[in-house]
């Protein structure tokens, strides 16, 4: 029961799919991190019937593409891009770490968040334009590898000082929970080089180097890994996932 209820909190936390509203116990989130690939695999599935439909329905590229662009944001009620867009603000600030993280927490956008965002929505579309006709089934294990990648930074990397959900859900994290990420991220990775050893290689290639990217990242500039580093590290390894299924596929 203590898994089902993390998975149900996971996609309430994470996804504005259905699911239960769960209380913020310690029980509850045991495993929160863990099913983040889970809400990765829904909305893999979604964009794999998007591209069916759009297919079946004789869509252009160009809505095509934006289907492809915004159904993750409204999947997952844009709360990894809102960490995408607070880590460019920071990082633009060139501040020193304790205030990049303070303009983190900073409820307000800045200049910098709009552009960094709008930005990667339109690269984002114009990489998905670029795949080929059809359903490109790589873009089922494409966000699953994503949030394995952040659930298995939020468990190992060193955590930014106070409170927070990545904190709270960090400290509650049962024994199971790396092993459970590091399953997720073994999947991913198998899936992407069973579709297409060619294509999935680089890709997986990319979001490993992503990882290691947003973890020096952390440690150098951030003053440690937060929620809105796991935000920053999904929305950068799944574009660049995109970017070598866009030119190799």
């Amino acid at each position: 029961m203590k898994v089902l209820r993390s998975i149900g909190l996971a996609f309430s936390l994470f996804s504005r799919l259905l699911a239960p509203r769960l209380a913020w116990r310690e029980d509850n989130m045991a495993y929160a991190l863990a099913a983040l690939p889970l809400v990765g695999l829904v909305i893999g599935l979604l964009l794999i019937g998007w591209q069916a439909l759009a297919g079946w329905c004789a869509f252009g590229p160009p809505l095509r593409a934006v289907g492809l662009a915004l159904l993750p944001v409204a999947a997952s009620g844009g709360i990894h891009l809102d960490g995408f867009a607070d880590t460019v603000d920071a990082l633009a600030s060139h501040a020193g770490p304790e205030q990049k993280r303070q303009i983190m927490k900073d409820p307000h956008a800045g200049a910098f968040a709009v552009i960094g965002v709008c930005a990667y929505l339109l690269l984002y579309t114009a990489l998905a334009a670029e795949l080929p006709e059809g359903v490109c089934w790589l873009l089922l294990p494409l966000p699953v590898l994503s949030r394995a990648l952040a659930a298995l930074a939020s468990l190992t990397f060193p955590g930014a000082a106070g409170p927070g959900l990545l904190a709270a859900c960090r400290g509650a994290a049962g024994p199971g929970a790396l092993v459970a990420a590091l399953a997720w991220l073994a999947l991913a990775a198998l899936a992407l080089l069973l579709l297409d050893p060619g294509t999935g290689g680089p890709m997986l290639g990319l979001g490993l180097l992503a990882l290691l990217y947003v973890n020096r990242l952390a440690k150098k500039e951030l003053g440690g890994f937060s929620g809105d580093a796991a935000g920053f590290l999904v929305q950068l390894s799944e574009i660049a996932m995109l970017a070598a299924a866009a030119i190799l596929a």
